[in-house]
């Protein structure tokens, strides 16, 4: 496994939408390669998530996880999940807002996120995985898949909620835990 460099808001690459991996090449030396890139990159810098095309790979290949994360301890635990070739439905119409940080992009900003989705993938098996997310875990699901589709926090955010973490630590943390806490509450994950 080898930690590779995390491309930065500004680089091209970012916006590029990602490929389809081959179902019968999940199996193959590249895409395990990647996959085990992805989670220990994700683990180096303390993500909830990492996306290939995050580090300059342009297939559509996820990780996650929350364990005891310092960036996100409000986060709940989500076990980690390699997610190849995912597709996301929400499946209501409630929204929440959530001040999402990425290890992409160097603010943060409150962005509307759908409470419950529909998440279709193949996991680094190749089996298939259909099941409905809630809470901050669906959240984590939206803002991962839209680095597929080239899409960043800051194309989602209320302009006026960006801020850098320092500043977010300083002035907006406390109220945004208490939030997002009483939301995790009543909905779970």
């Amino acid at each position: 496994m080898t930690v590779r460099p995390i491309l930065q808001l500004g680089d091209p690459a970012l916006r590029v939408v990602a490929e389809p991996v081959d179902p019968t090449q999940i199996a193959s030396p590249e895409v395990q390669q990647l996959v085990d890139d992805l989670i220990e990159t994700m683990r180096d810098a303390n993500g909830a998530g990492l996306a290939a095309t995050q580090i300059g790979v342009h297939r559509r290949v996820v990780v996650m996880e929350v364990a005891d994360n310092p960036r996100y301890p409000y986060k709940p635990r989500l076990p980690l999940t390699v997610a190849i070739n995912p597709v996301i439905e929400p499946t209501a119409d409630e929204m929440v807002v959530i001040n999402e940080g990425c290890l992409s992009v160097p603010v943060r900003g409150d962005v509307p996120r759908h409470v419950h989705v529909r998440v279709r993938y193949l996991d680094r098996d190749g089996a298939e995985h259909d099941e409905v997310v809630r809470g901050l875990t669906a959240g984590t699901w939206q803002h991962e898949c839209d680095h597929l589709d080239g899409v960043l926090i800051v194309d989602r955010a209320d302009p006026a909620s960006l801020s850098t973490w320092e500043e977010f630590d300083r002035h907006h943390r406390a109220a945004f835990v208490e939030r997002i806490t009483a939301f995790v509450e009543r909905v779970g994950s």
